[in-house]
């Protein structure tokens, strides 16, 4: 995966991009940035990187990752607020995968100073 595109679609090569941020050598500066990084974390079943980037009062026991789904593109649509100054983000976005999408607006927290998932939107 190494010399491979990043799963995320940001045209950068996975070690340079998501894999950074997987790998614990760099943190999501941005919600946008965390919500590409935990699509990757899909893409190449890093069910670590998920549960240590879920807001801890809504982690669950398991990502729910199923080794056996193939990832297919990110599209994001739309993110509110979660830039680098700010404490709480949504980003809108559209994750393909083989044999369907899932469709979700997400909510991003810092959390001891890092962005963390917090839970979908309706």
């Amino acid at each position: 995966m190494n010399n491979k595109l990043c799963p995320c679609g940001t045209g950068q090569s996975y070690v340079d991009c998501c894999g950074a941020l997987h790998s614990g050598a760099r943190k999501a500066a941005t919600a946008e940035q965390l919500m590409r990084s935990r699509y990757s974390a899909f893409a190449v079943s890093d069910e670590d990187y998920l549960l240590r980037t879920w807001a801890a009062r809504h982690r669950p026991s398991s990502a729910g990752i199923d080794s056996t789904d193939r990832w297919l593109k990110l599209e994001i649509l739309s993110t509110e607020n979660g830039g680098l100054l700010q404490a709480e983000g949504v980003v809108e976005f559209r994750a393909h995968y083989v044999g369907g999408v899932v469709h979700e607006r997400s909510r991003f927290i810092r959390e001891n100073g890092q962005w963390v998932y917090a839970e979908g939107l309706e």
